[in-house]
């Protein structure tokens, strides 16, 4: 008997992570931190829901912290045996567990600092040297290698778009008479996207686990670069700077490509200083740089013929702590990327805390704010953001572009899903919050007849597998 237990990303965007049991063993995909609403991120706090000393493995779908974050714990409470998942995973996976260690050790430092926290003294969820233990158990593969997880079980891991080395996971009975086989999506990227190939063809799925983040939205019809572009030109006029929260991997370095190609072409001013203010946003342009041969076509193409695709004029990078310090004297003409891209930590938040109130600057948010964030309030209009104990008052001016999501739409993933061979016996629908989910299922039913559900959080299922 195989049972597939749905542990989080069940209802929500965030904590993404999947209990396989199966011949005796017990596989772990994904393991995420949860974001989001107060109630989720306290989730983090909880015992796992397994002895972390029982699982055997852990496989990853790719290296965002929704879906890696939570290792260091694992490992911290008794997880000893191998992480599979893709050479750039592994590589991002390190940037990104560090990072947020140091992050989560500073927040402790400012709550202890200015006493806005109920426990005392705070402590962080875990440590850079937990973090650091991570890194002896990760095993990474090319995409398209075959693994074995555990003895009669073949894995393997495939393009899916959406950041570096992201994948699906194809696991396949090996010791049956009949081959069963299960795909767990991960984040499903756009079939345009801007740097990456498009998403890879399962085929013979008998059980898929498919996310639904985008489920009851379609992408922007319009051209986003126009929009960014008009973004940036009314900003400056404005004359104030254009602060973009962004995500520091991937989305930090397409936008580096975008604005290099809208110097080019004309469409923004090559004068204007640009800041890319995240050491982890840094350390992943110099992977992406390293990973030319996992971009798609057009960038391969450009690269061949001298084009350094991720610098633009006037390019500055703040590492250190002194660097982003300095960007604050910077009061007009200037472009900053900074991080998190849901602004739930990091240095995009002294950025918002010094631009926030002023009325002349532009924050430009070009990514999904999942519930609860400080970039959701922001869509949503409030009046003010918390910050390090205080509200800080909105009154930059916002502009919100969503053509450069890293998430395949409704559309988009119902173009995926018609490739498939044929109808899977069973599909979950994961990783999206209410509505996304249920309005994708009906989708899916619809269109392709398909027989689907949408767990909730800690329901179990039994598979012939």
């Amino acid at each position: 008997m195989t049972r597939l237990t749905f542990l989080g990303a069940a209802g929500t965007v965030t904590g993404s992570r999947h209990l396989l049991e199966t011949r005796g063993k017990q596989l772990l995909v994904d393991c995420g931190l949860f974001q989001g609403r107060k109630e989720l991120r306290l989730k983090n706090w909880d015992p796992f829901p397994v002895a972390p000393s029982s699982i055997d493995a852990v496989m990853l779908t790719h290296a965002h912290v929704d879906h890696i974050g939570y290792l260091p714990r694992l490992v911290k409470e008794g997880f000893t045996g191998p992480i599979h998942c893709t050479e750039a995973t592994a590589q991002l996976a390190q940037i990104l567990l560090m990072d947020t260690a140091h992050l989560q050790e500073e927040e402790a430092r400012w709550a202890n600092k200015r006493g806005y926290s109920k426990h005392h003294p705070a402590e962080p969820l875990f440590t850079r040297r937990d973090a650091e233990r991570v890194m002896n158990h990760f095993q990474p593969v090319s995409y398209g290698t075959h693994f074995e997880p555990v003895t009669g079980v073949r894995g393997k891991f495939r393009d899916v778009g959406h950041i570096l080395g992201a994948s699906f996971l194809d696991l396949k009975t090996t010791q049956s008479r009949v081959e069963k086989k299960i795909v767990f999506s991960g984040d499903v990227g756009r079939p345009t996207d801007t740097l990456l190939r498009p998403p890879a063809q399962p085929y013979n799925v008998d059980y898929l686990v498919l996310e639904s983040t985008y489920g009851d939205r379609l992408h922007e019809a319009c051209d986003p670069v126009e929009h960014i572009a008009r973004a940036i030109n009314e900003g400056l006029e404005r004359g104030g700077v254009i602060l973009v929260p962004a995500f520091a991997v991937g989305r930090a370095q397409m936008l580096l490509y975008v604005l290099r190609e809208m110097q080019e072409d004309g469409r923004i001013p090559s004068d204007v200083a640009i800041f890319l203010d995240s050491p982890m946003a840094v350390e992943a342009l110099s992977l992406h740089k390293r990973s030319i041969g996992d971009l798609n076509l057009t960038c391969r193409k450009q690269y061949l013929h001298g084009i350094d695709l991720f610098r633009p004029r006037n390019l500055n990078l703040a590492v250190t702590k002194e660097d982003s310090q300095k960007i604050n004297d910077v009061k007009k003409r200037a472009i900053i990327i900074s991080s998190s891209g849901m602004m739930a930590g990091g240095r995009i938040l002294h950025h918002l805390y010094e631009r926030l109130p002023r009325a002349e600057n532009t924050i430009l948010i070009i990514g999904y704010q999942a519930e609860g964030t400080r970039g959701r309030s922001l869509v949503d209009g409030k009046e003010s953001l918390r910050m390090f104990g205080e509200d800080v008052p909105v009154l930059a001016h916002l502009e919100r572009i969503e053509g450069f999501s890293g998430h395949a739409d409704y559309e988009e993933i119902l173009a995926w899903l018609l490739g498939f061979n044929r109808a899977p016996t069973r599909t979950f629908l994961v990783h999206g919050e209410g509505n996304a989910s249920q309005n994708q299922a009906d989708l899916i039913r619809k269109n392709l007849r398909w027989d689907v559900s949408v767990p909730a959080e800690g329901d179990h299922v039994v598979l012939d597998f």
